[in-house]
């Protein structure tokens, strides 16, 4: 037997093990990555409130210092999230008790004297942790990743040496499959995927974009997406949009599977499957497509089976609920497609400016807006508004959902939003 063998088979044992937690891990109800447990935005939770403002069901409210677009994530009692300096000196980790709202760690990781400056749209602590038993996660882009202890903050590993000029700020998040956590670098000089070991922080594979962009501008190559990791006629899949492509990776060893043209840049969506295809879009080109899963090599002309300019978002990730997907525009515009051919069902307009992606849980549909309001509507095929719930800050980060409860980063603050707990 090869070592590449043996190391394989050591992969596929470490899977089944891992499978195993992470299904305790979703009964658990945590939020250990961006979008929740599967990375989708849906939630198991029940008994949440409908409606809420800052004198009615907030159990608590914890402000957060200096400036970051992370969202929470959440491991048994310890809510997680980012922040860092308005300019990008100084980047920090904060854990919070998730049930009385108490700061437990506030931990200055890194520093940099002269930052690249960035977009004022987005932060410099935008990209959200990813969590799991006793580890968490903090990335800053090119600024830093680092692997803190949970149960006593101290650091395990820490990266400096992973380069990319943003142009306009980091905000791809890690993911952890198994034991490699996926790092995305899209930036204006360079463009490559890279796994870590997640134990060691030691790289595994790195791998350069090669993506055919048609230009020599690089901020026609820069992107923001968080990929996702698919199970496809067993074997995994890391998919990664980029700015004019995405493509699929096998995660231990970084060898492509496939790809797709579909032009765009500044692409953020995380992608989602369901019906056997995998929903994609194209950043500031504003299509949503539908691509075949299953297939290899360039699918461009072969694999998408639609696309839409209906409703596309370039920031919120969408939704797939049933037959349905549900997704929100940069604009506030909600929209409700059919998800096996893309025919829209509804549209309406919710609020205005909108970077949050929108979460799914007790029935209804949360989706936060840049002035600090929460749309709550029914996830089906006829549009209904139930609760549009307003806070003093804006948000840019999207909810974590656990238990009865929804945790929700403003501009300024975290919130705990549930009924009041009985003594």
């Amino acid at each position: 037997m090869s070592l590449n063998q043996c190391g394989r088979q050591g992969w596929v044992v470490f899977g089944i093990w891992f499978g195993l937690s992470w299904i305790t891990a979703a009964a658990d109800e945590n939020w250990p990555e961006f979008r929740g447990p599967r990375g989708n935005g849906i939630a198991e939770a029940k008994g949440l409130p409908l409606r809420w403002s800052e004198t009615e069901n907030i159990r608590w409210k914890t402000a957060i210092h200096d400036k970051g677009w992370s969202s929470p994530v959440i491991w048994g009692d310890q809510v997680w999230l980012t922040t860092a300096h308005e300019k990008g000196y100084d980047f920090y980790a904060i854990a919070v008790d998730r049930h009385t709202g108490r700061i437990l760690h506030d931990l200055k990781l890194f520093t940099a004297e002269k930052p690249d400056d960035i977009s004022r749209y987005n932060s410099y602590a935008s990209p959200t942790p990813a969590i799991e038993e006793g580890r968490v996660y903090v990335h800053f882009g090119s600024f830093g990743t680092a692997c803190l202890d949970t149960r006593t903050a101290e650091v395990i590993w820490k990266r400096t040496d992973l380069p990319c000029n943003h142009w306009r700020g980091p905000a791809s998040s890690p993911v952890i499959y198994q034991n490699l956590l996926f790092l995305t670098f899209d930036g204006y000089d360079q463009q490559y995927v890279v796994a870590l070991d997640k134990l060691t922080g030691k790289t595994v594979w790195k791998r350069d974009r090669n993506i055919e962009y048609g230009t020599d501008d690089g901020d026609l190559k820069k992107a923001f997406s968080t990929p996702s990791v698919f199970e496809i006629n067993g074997q995994p899949q890391l998919v990664s949009p980029s700015a004019a492509a995405t493509i699929a990776y096998d995660p231990f060893t970084g060898e492509e599977i496939w790809r797709v043209y579909h032009g765009g840049m500044n692409e953020a969506m995380r992608p989602i499957r369901g019906h056997g295809l995998i929903f994609l879009n194209s950043g500031h080109t504003l299509n949503l497509l539908a691509v075949r899963e299953g297939l290899k090599g360039d699918l461009t002309e072969s694999g998408i089976v639609w696309k839409t300019p209906r409703g596309a978002p370039s920031r919120p990730s969408p939704l797939l609920i049933g037959d349905s997907l549900y997704v929100v525009s940069d604009q506030g515009v909600a929209t409700c497609l059919d998800a096996r051919s893309g025919k829209m069902i509804w549209q309406e307009r919710l609020g205005k400016a909108t970077s949050a992606s929108p979460v799914f849980a007790d029935g209804r549909i949360y989706s936060p807006d840049e002035d600090g309001r929460t749309f709550v509507y029914a996830a089906s095929r006829q549009f209904q508004l139930l609760a549009t719930n307003p806070l003093d800050a804006g948000c840019r980060a999207s909810p974590a959902v656990v238990g009865d409860a929804i945790y929700l980063r403003t501009y300024t603050h975290l919130y705990c939003i549930g009924f009041p707990k009985r003594e």
